[in-house]
């Protein structure tokens, strides 16, 4: 069985990639949506497109005061909020020994806590429709690191942990929780907006072309052709917590546990020792 149609969604990172076709496609199939940028000019087509479905907000997630302003805001417009949609976010480019503190606690300002404040200021309203579903977008990366994007894989797998454990704590309330991991996809995501440098060091600089060099035969997919996963996601009674966008990280994943399980197992002897007695 599935739910009515006809949501409203409030969306972070509206104006481009992901969250642009998102929202593009939320709107054409008869949905309202507050679309948020850091720029209302970049989102300002929609408004003239979309008319009175669509409410265009400037939001910058780094700035809490902000996001509960413009949350409450959406809601007192729409007078609901079915779906919150967590989706800005950008990578750090760089390798562990390069990336200093700064470039890293601006990387979880906006991908960890930013994801927390719009949660946060959401829930009380969610909890008193008594229904809501909030929806992240983390990566198939939230499982599995890559070298250079070390630090933006971890922020993921931080974004994953707090959506599992909110679900949890929320379901009681009526209110679903699914994260959502594209795989490589052509989007603007890879663009000089989306990414971030550390300063280099000449000594990683062959290691990071070859790296670079591998990522650009990836298969990429298709944005246009995601709406309808996420709509059957959204429109479900039983959402998973979890959904693969794309045909390609599952079989990563499942290599990646794989090995894992085997090492946990060959050590487990070891392990095992460590236990001692009883206390």
């Amino acid at each position: 069985m599935t739910q009515q149609k006809n949501k409203v969604w409030f969306i972070t990172g509206a104006s481009r990639g992901f969250g642009r076709v998102w929202t593009e496609a939320a709107l054409e199939r008869g949905d309202k949506v507050a679309a948020t940028a850091r720029s209302l000019e970049s989102i300002a087509a929609l408004k003239e497109k979309y008319g009175d479905n669509v409410l265009t907000l400037q939001l910058d997630v780094t700035n809490p005061e902000q996001v509960k302003a413009t949350i409450a805001q959406a809601h007192a417009h729409f007078g609901r909020l079915d779906i919150v949609f967590n989706n800005a976010g950008y990578s750090l480019v760089g390798t562990i020994e390069e990336a200093n503190a700064e470039d890293v606690r601006a990387l979880y300002e906006t991908n960890v806590f930013g994801p927390l404040a719009v949660i946060k200021a959401a829930l009380p309203l969610l909890r008193e429709q008594g229904s809501g579903h909030i929806l992240g977008t983390s990566s198939g990366l939230g499982h599995v690191t890559m070298p250079v994007i070390g630090y933006y894989a971890s922020s993921k797998w931080a974004f994953e942990a707090i959506h599992e454990s909110l679900a949890a704590e929320v379901q009681s309330f009526g209110i679903k929780v699914t994260i959502i991991e594209p795989g490589a996809y052509a989007t603007e995501f890879g663009s000089q907006d989306s990414l971030k440098f550390a300063a280099g060091m000449d000594i990683y600089t062959d290691f990071k072309e070859q790296f670079v060099g591998r990522l650009r035969g990836i298969e990429r997919g298709d944005p246009d052709a995601t709406p309808q996963a996420l709509f059957q996601i959204v429109d479900s009674e039983n959402p998973p917590l979890r959904f693969n966008l794309g045909k390609h990280n599952l079989a990563w994943v499942q290599a990646a546990y794989a090995e894992r399980l085997a090492t946990w197992e060959a050590w487990q002897s070891v392990s095992e020792s460590a236990q001692g007695e009883p206390k």
